[in-house]
């Protein structure tokens, strides 16, 4: 055994078989990431909850912010540009999500410094939550009850609003996102009302009964959409800065539990080069060879290939003084599938669903957080335990 690969365990092909075994299922997920992650709709309901019960009022008192810094690494990063994409271009200050220790040399007594962490220890945040305080601007605080960060917003007299520690916080995005955004509402930047919250726990709850273990793959997205990516390298790209954020959370759970390399981004970019990608050594080149006679749903397995997935908006923005009209949008996502048709590369479509933007960004979400899990199930991995993640803290802590 190599060094390092204590804990390491799984198999190079997917198991399909496995899928459609609740029992076996349970047994490979012993830390509950499925059960985790059908629990968004009800982080979005405790969330809203728990950030009535903190004095957001103090935040209004001083008027409109000139810019608001959403604070936080990895989940708690993810928040930021959620708030990004939902406020939208017609937002009236800059939202500027900060992935790194301290804030932004400019933060003074003008801003808003949201400081977000499921732990509530985060370096980052901590940071973050300190300067700002430091720097007489205006503090909310999100993360764990009776942790650091909590203990830093009360010396500053700063909001709290407390997140219980009920998942690990890659399955924690909706009970770290509905507190930033109800922050930004009351600084008068987003409109999130009580019925969007609602409505948005309730697509969750919906795609969280269809993504269910005992629901076959034949009639399960998130199982198909797994099975689909099999053995392949994932290209997910938004048709949308919406789109994107939820093609980014794809990567991001895509990594963490399936340990798949993936690349992510808008498709307005992609159009720049990384379409290229689609005629190269996965995409068209290694198709080109394909037997003509072989069945097209079962990959060679000694091919690795590109597998496109395309998260599709429809937008909302007819209204908007968007960057990108909707028809833009919509043409350049037709296009992207048409060549990807023409190359033999094999791509799977989601499209957003609902009436506001945060309940279209949970229907983007919420299939490929469960496909993200169901893959890593398939390989036998543990969603949960990554070796490499805890050896890499330790090795950077010594």
């Amino acid at each position: 055994m190599m060094e390092g690969t204590a804990g390491v365990s799984g198999r190079r092909h997917a198991d399909e078989a496995l899928l459609d075994n609740p029992d076996a299922l349970a047994e490979h997920d012993p830390g509950g990431m499925l059960r985790f992650t059908a629990s968004a709709g009800a982080q979005v309901r405790e969330s809203a909850a728990l950030a009535a019960e903190a004095n957001l009022g103090l935040l209004a008192d001083e008027g409109r912010p000139r810019a608001v810094v959403i604070a936080g690494i990895g989940t708690a990063g993810r928040t930021g540009d959620v708030l990004a994409t939902v406020a939208g271009p017609r937002c009236p200050v800059p939202v500027i999500p900060h992935r790194s220790a301290g804030v932004p040399g400019w933060v003074g007594a003008a801003d808003v410094v949201i400081a977000v962490s499921a732990s509530g220890r985060s370096p980052e945040a901590l940071g973050a939550a300190e300067a700002a305080h430091r720097r007489g601007a205006r503090l909310v605080a999100v993360g764990a009850p009776d942790s650091q960060l909590q203990s830093v917003a009360e010396r500053a007299r700063a909001p709290f609003i407390p997140v219980p520690r009920r998942a690990p916080a890659r399955a924690s995005l909706w009970a770290l996102t509905v507190p930033v955004l109800l922050a930004a509402r009351t600084l008068g930047l987003v409109k999130v009302n009580e019925a969007d919250l609602a409505e948005t726990a309730a697509r969750l709850d919906a795609d969280a009964d269809r993504c269910r273990p005992t629901a076959e793959s034949f009639v399960n997205p998130a199982k198909s959409l797994a099975l689909g990516l099999a053995g392949s390298i994932p290209i997910v790209w938004g048709s949308s800065p919406l789109a994107t954020v939820a093609a980014r959370r794809f990567g991001d759970t895509l990594s963490a539990n399936a340990r798949y390399p993936v690349v992510t981004g808008a498709l307005g970019e992609a159009g720049r080069g990384r379409v290229g990608l689609l005629d190269g050594v996965f995409g068209g080149l290694v198709e080109g060879e394909r037997d003509i006679f072989a069945d097209p749903d079962e990959p060679d397995p000694d091919a690795t290939r590109l597998r496109l997935v395309l998260l599709r908006d429809g937008g909302l923005n007819a209204d908007d003084d968007s960057d990108e009209p909707l028809a833009v949008e919509e043409r350049r996502a037709d296009a992207v599938q048409t060549l990807a048709e023409r190359r033999g590369v094999r791509c799977d479509v989601v499209t957003a669903e609902g009436g506001s933007a945060l309940e279209r960004l949970a229907s983007l979400m919420a299939v490929p957080d469960f496909a993200s899990v169901y893959l890593a199930l398939a390989h036998g991995l543990d969603p949960m335990a990554v070796p490499a993640i805890t050896e890499m803290k330790e090795l950077a802590n010594q």
